[in-house]
């Protein structure tokens, strides 16, 4: 995607063919900052402090890191210990076991001093096959955008709510609830997007709006407790949301905020669709009750950053001293709230049937 007209990914190599660079996201919207991931705790702490973050973007992180960690010690014992400690960093996405996964498989095979190397490359082409991916989500997520956009009057625009994001900062490109956006905006259907804020980190007001603008899209930012004002007014045709994790029965993790969301559609009648690759998809759970939920720090509710008029960034307190405050980064949405799966092999309904009509291959 584009950033000041130019194309950019999250994450790509550096010269020197051993280390990466990568967006610093905990820098946006008011500067654009890259970081270098040399090592493998450089890159954990990159996963861990969010200045990368979207399942599939944390995923191909950890599998650069596992490179890192194998330049320094490619032992059978230091590959499992650096499986171990990547995987820690963020418990709920699952493409972050899956990338660490992937690359254990492709390098145990190898003698010690080939193992970096390899593992570098395999995390080259992950982070390839992941713009693929979300390129062909992007396509048939377009569809329905289609024919949605055929049932209005000409010219008028139709209204899609996101929460949190699920853009190209969340994946190596074009995203996964973003690439139908930008594609139907590109094809010239008239869109605007509702953004929700997306407290407490505010990944919507800070990163979704961020992309979306720099991509020319019509989009407004809404407090997370406004979109069922809206979707009861007539005003959202369409949620397209992205997910952390998916069960086996359809059962959909994603950040806090988004069950309240799929409920609102649900009582309003609005389609409620989640964007996913299958890298997100969790065939060894059948029960979202499940998923392990990140409880993040307090200070993300009780402080905010933002940018002074002066053009400092500051971080400041919000809340009443003392106050103690809860921080769970995900909820669950029950497969009965979806409407549906966009995914790179088609859409499907959220159920069991549906993921194995498009995955029937063994997990």
């Amino acid at each position: 995607m584009r950033i000041d007209g130019k194309p950019t990914r999250t994450i790509w190599p550096r010269p020197d063919g051993v280390s990466v660079e990568i967006i610093d996201q905990t820098r946006l919207p008011h500067r654009v900052e890259t970081v270098a991931l040399t090592t493998a705790a450089e890159a954990a702490h990159a996963i861990k402090s969010m200045q990368v973050r979207g399942a599939p973007l944390i995923g191909v992180t950890a599998a650069y890191g596992l490179a890192m960690a194998l330049r320094e010690d490619a032992s059978d014992a230091a590959l499992g210990q650096a499986v171990t400690f990547l995987g820690a960093q963020r418990p709920t996405a699952v493409n972050l076991r899956w990338a660490l996964d992937d690359v254990r498989r492709a390098v145990t095979p190898l003698k010690p001093g080939a193992r970096s190397a390899a593992a570098f490359l395999r995390a080259g082409a992950m982070a390839d096959e992941d713009v693929e991916t979300c390129r062909r989500i992007g396509a048939h997520g377009l569809d329905l955008i289609r024919g949605l956009a055929a049932g209005k009057r000409q010219g008028e625009q139709l209204n899609i709510l996101t929460h949190c994001n699920a853009g190209w900062l969340a994946c190596v490109d074009w995203g996964t609830a973003t690439a139908p956006i930008y594609m139907a905006h590109d094809a010239g259907i008239p869109i605007h997007v509702w953004v929700d804020e997306t407290r407490p980190r505010n990944q919507g007001a800070s990163l979704t709006a961020f992309e979306l603008g720099a991509h020319g899209v019509p989009h407004t930012i809404i407090a997370d407790n406004a979109g069922g004002h809206y979707m009861q007014h007539g005003e959202v045709d369409l949620c397209i949301v992205g997910t952390d994790r998916v069960t086996a029965s359809g059962d959909v993790a994603n950040k806090i905020g988004t069950y309240l969301k799929a409920l609102a559609a649900r009582d309003n009648g609005v389609p409620f669709y989640v964007a996913l690759p299958h890298t997100t998809i969790d065939w060894q759970l059948h029960d979202g009750r499940q998923i392990p939920i990140e409880e993040r720090s307090a200070d993300e509710v009780l402080r905010m950053t933002g940018r002074l008029p002066g053009g400092e960034i500051a971080t400041v307190d919000i809340a009443a001293p003392g106050s103690a405050a809860a921080n769970p980064a995900f909820d669950v949405t029950p497969a009965r709230l979806v409407t549906g799966f966009i995914t790179e092999r088609g859409n499907c309904p959220a159920s069991r049937d549906g993921l194995r009509g498009l995955y029937p291959e063994p997990a």
